[in-house]
């Protein structure tokens, strides 16, 4: 799917977030463009999921503005908001599945807060979302404790999806898995976004999924955004800890192209 350039699907300004006496995030302006997966890279502890939890209302900002889908969320009313909140999925780092709840009714969960559907269709929808993630029959009837670690990423995914959002937020989604449970999922969250038209907000520190994935990157340092732009960017960039995370000694070492728009 192609990513409109002019098409800004989030735009927060002059983002300030913070916990008692310390700022964490100071002045954060982004913009997330319909159709593409942008990835937030920083420092641990420097605000990536901050971010993400403060768009989706987790946290309380102290100054700025975030609007999604146009609507400025502080003047939205809870009617607004709430069809706004429809419109997204969101996988958080551990998956945050229920336990006591198998992997298709974690998957129903969002369904039977916001639709009235049959029993009948509350399985079918839950068991086609979870195919969708690469997941069969036997998967679906079994609890988080049964479920692998990329297993339990995939359920939470499903979950992400079960209401058909515009936008997917994801947290550190390959995090805890093994270097080839990561790859599969970085492939099935690319092959998502391009079937289903989705936008795609994922903070990683995963470099592979940085270059395998991300249409943009932005980072974060400093609680300040210090870099933004495609892969290319990061590696041309001389901000001291951009430089150290796309250049030092664990990263690729190579002028890669971003992943392809298409």
């Amino acid at each position: 799917m192609s990513v409109s350039s002019d098409q800004a699907i989030i735009r927060v300004r002059d983002l300030v977030v913070g916990f008692g006496t310390q700022t964490v995030l100071n002045g954060v302006s982004l913009e997330v463009r319909r159709g593409e997966i942008l990835g937030i890279v920083g420092a641990s502890g420097g605000g990536k999921s901050v971010l993400l939890r403060t768009l989706i209302g987790l946290i309380h900002k102290r100054r700025g503005s975030i609007a999604i889908f146009g609507k400025d969320l502080d003047r939205a009313s809870v009617e607004e908001m709430q069809a706004v909140e429809r419109r997204w999925g969101v996988l958080f780092q551990q998956g945050a599945l229920f336990s006591s709840l198998s992997a298709r009714e974690n998957v129903q969960f969002p369904m039977r807060e916001h639709l009235t559907l049959s029993q009948t269709l509350y399985e079918e929808v839950a068991t086609a979302k979870l195919e969708m993630v690469g997941l069969n029959i036997e998967d679906s009837r079994k609890l988080p404790a049964e479920l692998s670690g990329g297993m339990v990423k995939r359920v939470a995914l499903a979950r992400a999806l079960a209401l058909d959002p515009e936008i997917v937020f994801l947290d550190e989604p390959t995090s805890g898995l093994d270097p080839i449970a990561a790859g599969e999922f970085d492939f099935l969250i690319k092959t998502l976004q391009q079937t289903l038209g989705l936008t795609v907000f994922m903070v990683t520190h995963d470099l592979d999924s940085l270059h395998t994935v991300c249409n943009r990157i932005i980072a974060l340092a400093d609680g300040k955004v210090v870099a933004s732009g495609p892969l290319a960017a990061m590696l041309e960039c001389d901000h001291p800890w951009v430089k150290a995370y796309f250049r030092g000694k664990r990263a690729r070492g190579v002028s890669g192209t971003p992943a392809s728009t298409h």
